[in-house]
């Protein structure tokens, strides 16, 4: 297995050592810093495997250091903050934020989500012609979607918006990111055209679609694609 390497930029002393011990006990490599300005030197002297970032950092806001990231690399990015605001966590995923996890945190949380954007980003670096979650499989090749073994008949945009899911599962999406990527540019306030479609595809794989176990809304932010296999 790779031995990864994560970068940590927080300000917090006590938050910074906890990461650091917990990252130590479980085998993570790290480098840690407590400014954007040295955040951007770390960066681009050590190449990590993910960033965990802090809003609130002494030389300015961590979402603008996510949007410089963004302008060259892909690497996943977890924002650790103690701003609740919707505004705050749609803004910092928005800026190209690949999760967000609000102080105070559980250990395991965390650790659960570095584990998966890290897996995503393994998988991002070649599409692969199928994907199988759960009861659901998908041939990118076809365009074949299965679900508990039957061909599921989807509109374009359907198909469109299951894929785009399924190549981002366990990951928050805000709809404005959906919207973009599904539908395009000048669609990222067109919010009804979503839920309608969500809707659609949830009675079509959902066993039930007022409950259900893979397209997870998330209050006033997007909708969680969940996948645990």
């Amino acid at each position: 297995m790779k031995n990864y390497l994560i970068q940590i930029v927080e300000d917090d002393s006590s938050v910074k050592k906890l990461l650091e011990i917990t990252f130590k006990e479980y085998e993570f490599n790290y480098v840690s810093c407590e400014s954007k300005k040295s955040a951007m030197m770390m960066f681009l002297s050590h190449n990590p495997d993910l960033l965990i970032v802090d809003l609130g950092l002494p030389d300015g806001d961590g979402k603008e250091f996510i949007k410089q990231i963004r302008e060259i690399s892909k690497l996943p990015i977890v924002v650790l903050s103690a701003r609740h605001d919707e505004k705050e966590i749609i803004a910092a995923l928005d800026a190209g934020a690949d999760d967000y996890i609000t102080k105070p945190f559980s250990v395991n949380e965390l650790l659960a989500r570095i584990r998966a954007n890290l897996r995503r980003d393994i998988s991002d670096e070649n599409i692969p012609d199928k994907i199988i979650c759960g009861e659901l499989k998908m041939d990118i090749a076809s365009r074949d979607i299965f679900f508990k073994q039957e061909q599921l008949k989807l509109t374009p945009i359907e198909y469109e918006l299951l894929k785009y899911f399924l190549l981002n599962t366990n990951k928050t999406l805000t709809h404005k990111q959906i919207l973009k990527e599904v539908w395009g540019i000048g669609y990222q306030n067109e919010m009804q055209y979503l839920r309608t479609y969500v809707n659609t595809l949830r009675k079509k794989i959902e066993q039930n679609s007022t409950r259900p176990n893979y397209i997870k809304t998330e209050s006033g932010i997007g909708y969680r694609f969940c996948c645990n296999n």
